[in-house]
């Protein structure tokens, strides 16, 4: 058994006490309606799971006890009790074909300094993997670029009215610029930024079909038909597709391979949390509006609760995070600790003042106590205790904001990730 084996054998050991829990609590019985809380006086009292607090009761006071001991037990956790484990089985070499053009117009209007680039990614050794098909904008610089990789909800030639992206036909009842108010293009390019996209549905469908649609019959194995209770659902797949997106990144001359984040929106900021807490290649994380399962705690029971999230969407997370519905306060994590996982790399977690189902305060609360990690680096993170203002960015290597508006990414939001991604690139 090689190091990294024993490594994680060490890790599961160590946090198997802490998983003894009780019966799995029933969600109401059909047909009772769901009503959520939006009042803060109606919160119940709840205490976090310790951040830095071991398995074994070792409290951690230095960076190196965070890194090679609780950060690992930290991520067991959320792979064994919430998003589920990632297969660790390589589909060999991919194969990426790569069409590259100059000509780029948006809208009518010719993108001088522009460059677009459709990547077809293939995985010859595994024919059940779906074909990833990924879109890069970046600009004419002459020099390798930091870049975002971000996923999308509607296809990628929804992103812009390109006319030389392909439409999926999966989503073709969707119009080219159907979402472009999410995806200011123009001003990514004009910040000395690539931004690279894939249609989550590609990696796998966001429908419960028993995960026979997507990535992972890929990876099953003999006779198996769906992911066991602590494997991996939809969201571990999309994060998956992320790092794969990532792959072709850092081999891209025109992408700098220390400056990549990576930026979601609501499930898909969930994706982002999960793709950078995994990937540490991720240079920085951000969380837009993700909500349960995201970056706001659900021990707040505020908006969208563990239980209704499983009810709505049962293959996004693990089957085992079932054992929590009503049940938030058994959960050896809460998303504190999530946020926490990006460390000592830069993060930042946006809500949005008319967005009460993703919990606005939660996720600032949940910003604030990923703090004390930032510490033990010597770094500031977000030491502010009071939810600032809407539309006034705070933190340093936790950044945070709430704006005016409902849910959404919008030009404000991408604003905001470009100085933060200026600022910790010193550009």
């Amino acid at each position: 058994m090689n190091a990294l084996a024993n490594n994680r054998l060490s890790v599961v050991r160590a946090v198997l006490p802490l998983l003894v829990l009780p019966a799995i609590l029933v969600l109401p019985a059909e047909g009772k309606k769901f009503v959520p809380n939006y009042d803060e006086a109606k919160i119940p009292k709840y205490t976090l799971p310790s951040l830095l607090t071991c398995a074994d009761g070792t409290v951690v006071k230095d960076a190196r006890t965070w890194t090679n001991k609780r950060r690992p037990e930290v991520l067991a956790l959320f792979e064994m009790q919430v998003y589920g484990k990632t297969p660790g089985k390589s589909l060999g070499k991919p194969e990426d074909k790569v069409e590259t053009s100059e000509k780029v117009v948006f809208g009518g209007v010719e993108q001088k300094e522009v460059v677009r680039k459709l990547v077809t990614i293939r995985f010859p050794k595994a024919p059940k993997a779906p074909v990833l098909e990924v879109l890069i904008y970046l600009p004419k610089s002459g020099k390798p670029v930091p870049a975002f990789v971000v996923p999308n909800f509607g296809g990628n030639h929804t992103v812009i009215d390109d006319p030389g992206i392909p439409i999926n036909e999966a989503t073709r009842n969707q119009a080219r610029g159907a979402l472009a108010n999410r995806w200011p293009v123009s001003m990514i390019t004009s910040r000395g930024y690539a931004v690279a996209t894939i249609w989550y549905g590609n990696i796998d469908p966001d429908r419960d079909d028993g995960f026979q649609n997507g990535i992972h019959p890929a990876f099953y194995e003999e006779g198996q038909t769906r992911p066991a209770a602590d494997e991996w659902g939809s969201i571990g797949a999309w994060a998956w597709g992320l790092s794969r997106v990532l792959d072709y990144m850092l081999t891209d001359a025109d992408i700098n391979p220390k400056q990549v984040a990576v930026m979601g929106l609501s499930r898909l900021g969930k994706t982002a949390l999960w793709a950078g807490a995994q990937d540490e290649r991720f240079a920085i994380v951000i969380s837009n509006e993700s909500g349960c399962g995201g970056a706001a705690l659900s021990r707040r029971r505020f908006g969208e609760t563990i239980g209704k999230i499983n009810q709505g969407f049962p293959h996004w997370f693990c089957d085992n995070f079932n054992k929590y519905n009503q049940n938030e306060d058994d959960c050896p994590v809460d998303q504190h600790m999530i946020v926490a996982l990006a460390a000592p790399r830069p993060v930042y977690v946006a809500s949005a003042e008319k967005d009460h189902w993703t919990d606005p305060k939660g996720e600032f609360v949940s910003a604030m106590n990923a703090d004390p990690v930032y510490g033990l680096f010597g770094l500031r993170g977000m030491d502010e205790k009071e939810q600032p203002p809407l539309d006034k960015p705070i933190g340093d290597y936790i950044g945070y904001h709430i704006r005016t508006g409902k849910h959404n990414v919008t030009d404000f939001d991408w604003k905001a990730y470009l100085d933060f991604a200026d600022r910790h690139y010193k550009r």
